[in-house]
C-alpha cells in the first residue's frame, strides 16, 4: 500500500498563513460610479466591466440640436447606408460612389447633410471627405441604437462595453436595463452575406457568459434573415435540433422566448421595440 504524504509537512501552518496575509498590502477598492445600472449588473455577475470609447465620425460628446439632427438622419435607413459607404471609401469620395442603392440626387443631398452636421467637408474638386475618419460604421450604429433605447424606451444603457470574461472574445455592443432585467444587443452593420459562423459562435459565448434576461441580434439590413442569418443562429443554440424560429412580425424573429433577431425592414428601432415587447412579455408571470 503506498504511503500517504504527511499533510502537515506539505501545507503551510495556520500561523504561516496568517502571517503571510497580515503582511500583504490591502486589496484596492474598485468602486463603481453611481447611475449606470447596466455596468452595476455586470459587476454583480462577477465581471469588472469597462466602457471603451466608440469609434465615431463625430465628437462623442455631441449634444443639443446637432445631436437631434444627427439622430433624425440616422433614423433613415438610406442615410445609414450612405454614411456606411462613405466610411468605407477611406478618403475623398463622390457621393454617387458611396452606395449603389441611392440615386445621385439623393446621394448628393446626404453628402450636404454630412457637411451641415460637421461630419464631412467638400473639397475643391466636388468630392467630400469625412472630418473624423473611422474604421467602420459599427460604432455609429451602437451610438444611435443606445441613444434611441434611452430616449424612446427609457432604458438605462451602456455601449461599447468590455466585460473581460475569461475565454470570451469581443465587446458587448449595447447593454441595457429596465424593470430589474438585463438586456444585451449585438449589432451588425454589414449585409448578411458577411456574417460568419465564428461571429455567431462568439455571440453565443458572450450570451452564455453574461446570462442576460433578453438578447437581441440586430442586423442593420433590409435583406431577409431567413436565408442565412437564422440558420447560423439556430446552429448555435444549445438545443439540437433547434426549435423552428417564430416570426413575430415582418423580420422580427424569436429563436427562443429570450433570444430575438431583427433587421431594419420598415424601421430598425420599431423592430427592436417589438422584440423588447415580446421579450418582456415572455419574462412576465403566467396569466391567471
Amino acid at each position: 500500500m503506498p504511503e500517504h504524504p504527511d499533510v502537515d509537512e506539505e501545507l503551510p501552518s495556520a500561523r504561516a498563513l496568517e502571517l503571510s496575509e497580515a503582511g500583504a498590502s490591502a486589496a484596492p477598492r474598485v468602486l463603481l460610479a453611481r447611475g449606470n445600472e447596466p455596468l452595476a449588473m455586470l459587476v454583480r455577475r462577477g465581471f469588472q466591466a469597462t466602457v471603451a470609447p466608440l469609434d465615431l465620425p463625430f465628437p462623442a460628446d455631441v449634444d443639443g440640436a446637432r445631436a437631434e439632427r444627427l439622430m433624425e438622419r440616422l433614423s433613415h435607413y438610406a442615410f445609414r447606408l450612405f454614411l456606411r459607404g462613405a466610411i468605407l471609401r477611406r478618403g475623398a469620395f463622390n457621393p454617387a460612389e458611396a452606395t449603389r442603392y441611392l440615386e445621385p440626387p439623393q446621394a448628393e443631398a446626404f453628402a450636404q447633410d454630412l457637411v451641415s452636421l460637421g461630419l464631412a467637408a467638400r473639397e475643391d474638386d466636388g468630392r467630400y471627405r469625412l472630418t473624423h475618419p473611422v474604421a467602420s460604421f459599427g460604432g455609429t450604429l451602437e451610438w444611435y441604437v443606445a441613444r434611441e433605447l434611452r430616449e424612446r424606451f427609457a432604458l438605462d444603457v451602456a455601449a461599447g462595453v468590455k466585460f473581460h470574461a475569461p475565454d470570451v472574445g469581443g465587446d458587448l455592443d449595447v447593454v441595457a436595463t429596465a424593470e430589474g432585467k438585463l438586456l444585451y444587443l449585438e449589432m451588425k452593420s454589414s449585409p448578411p452575406k458577411h456574417l460568419a459562423p465564428d461571429e455567431v459562435g462568439a455571440f453565443f459565448r458572450r450570451v452564455r457568459a453574461l446570462r442576460p434576461h433578453l438578447a437581441i441580434f440586430v442586423m442593420d439590413t433590409a435583406l431577409r434573415l431567413s436565408d442565412k442569418v437564422l440558420p447560423l443562429l439556430q446552429a448555435g443554440l444549445s438545443t439540437q435540433p433547434p426549435p423552428p424560429p417564430r416570426r413575430v412580425l415582418r423580420e422580427v424573429w424569436a429563436l427562443t422566448p429570450h433570444l430575438y433577431v431583427v433587421n431594419a425592414r420598415q424601421d430598425l428601432m420599431t423592430n427592436i421595440g417589438i422584440a423588447l415587447a415580446e421579450g418582456f412579455r415572455a419574462l412576465a408571470p403566467a396569466s391567471p
